[in-house]
């Protein structure tokens, strides 16, 4: 028995290395979509280099349908500082799925939490050390 899982779908690598198509949306915020025929992900975030990391997440995300035991990579180190300066932290298992993937404190001085996928939408990066 083969215990190499295969399929048509490209791994996220290969999306990784394509180069986008974006489309500015009337809503402020970038679409970019990755195509490796016959294959398409996209992804949408409030500027173009936060879209690209949203698609190539997708990829993962699909990637991991077609490939049970593929796991996919959370793009955000476990506690980090963003550009603006708000501090951001992983939440773990029951917190996870209760509430989102991380906590952070918002302009209200209040806890909030968000998911992956609203972190890309936002575009959170972690600060640049230096």
């Amino acid at each position: 028995m083969d215990f190499n899982e295969r399929s048509a779908y490209p791994h996220p690598d290969e999306f990784r290395v394509m180069r986008p198509e974006y489309v500015d949306l009337e809503d402020g915020y970038f679409q970019a979509s990755i195509i490796i025929t016959p294959f398409k992900v996209t992804g949408k975030s409030v500027s173009k280099p936060g879209a690209r990391r949203a698609a190539i997440y997708e990829a993962s995300k699909t990637y991991r349908s077609y490939h049970p035991s593929y796991r996919v990579e959370n793009p955000y180190p476990a506690e980090f500082v963003d550009q603006d300066g708000q501090t951001w932290k992983a939440l773990s298992g029951l917190m996870r799925e209760k509430n989102g993937d991380y906590v952070f404190t918002s302009e209200d001085g209040e806890e909030d939490y968000a998911d992956i996928e609203q972190m890309l939408a936002w575009d959170v990066r972690p600060q640049d050390e230096d």
